[in-house]
């Protein structure tokens, strides 16, 4: 069997890279989205090269559709196939406005990044799933979500970052339904409140509610955490499972009384 490929939107930094570090101690090749040059990201996939992990930068937005189309067919002239899509690529709010006063642009900005470019990127990578898979009993591909705890609990102040990711947790459902008959699981991992640079500015705040009890599980989650999530649903141990939701929170969105 060939060497396994994943490609992880989002994946040179955070949970992304966590994500990919993971995948790539379990053999795997690697393929890293990000809107940085290649210049930028060029430590990084030197660093897997040295560890004997082939990982090819596809820079680009995962919200342009023009980017889409030109990181697939490079993602195509590169890799022979794909198992595993990690849609893991989001942005929050540019600034943190009550609902009654956010913007129509940072809507756009969000949902477009977060919500619609994975749905069509998923679209074209099933698509080629679909097709590598034909007369190939042993090619059992995996899509994974990466959403958040946001998907479920209220954030006033980021309405649209929340939107877009309970959108995320509909469209797993939707894929799973659809390509269930192509041999093809769609999974989301929901993480809860991880150390990346995404949140270092609220450290502080977080340090206080954890100390306070916000998780059954007391401290920062990691992006490791959320790698081994992902490595283990894509390892074909869950195989009657497509569609589910796996909490990486700490236990933070259990109801307590």
């Amino acid at each position: 069997m060939s060497q396994k490929t994943a490609f992880i939107t989002g994946g040179t930094r955070g949970i992304g890279l966590g994500i990919a570090e993971e995948l790539a101690s379990r053999g795997y090749d690697l393929a890293l989205n990000g809107v940085r040059s290649a210049e930028q990201v060029q430590n990084i996939t030197e660093r897997f090269a040295k560890q004997g992990t082939k990982a090819h930068y596809l820079q680009g937005d995962i919200g342009s559709s023009a980017d889409r189309e030109r990181m697939l067919s490079e993602l195509k002239a590169n890799f022979s196939r794909l198992d595993l899509l990690v849609n893991n690529a989001g942005v929050a709010p540019r600034e943190r406005n009550d609902i009654l006063e956010a913007t129509e642009s940072s809507y756009d900005w969000v949902m477009n990044i977060n919500l619609k470019g994975p749905y069509f990127l998923t679209q074209a990578i099933a698509n080629w799933m679909i097709g590598e898979g034909r007369g190939d009993n042993d090619f059992r591909p995996t899509i994974i979500n990466i959403s958040s705890v946001s998907a479920s609990l209220a954030s006033v102040n980021r309405g649209e970052y929340c939107l877009s990711k309970a959108g995320i947790g509909m469209a797993t459902q939707l894929w799973a339904t659809r390509l269930a008959e192509y041999g093809i699981s769609v999974f989301e991992v929901r993480p809860g409140i991880i150390e990346t640079d995404m949140t270092s500015g609220v450290k502080a705040k977080y340090d206080q509610l954890f100390a306070e009890g916000l998780s059954l599980q007391s401290r920062w989650g990691t992006p490791s955490d959320v790698g081994k999530a992902v490595a283990a649903l894509a390892s074909g141990d869950f195989p009657y499972s497509t569609g589910q939701v796996v909490m990486v929170d700490g236990g933070m969105t259990i109801g307590r009384l």
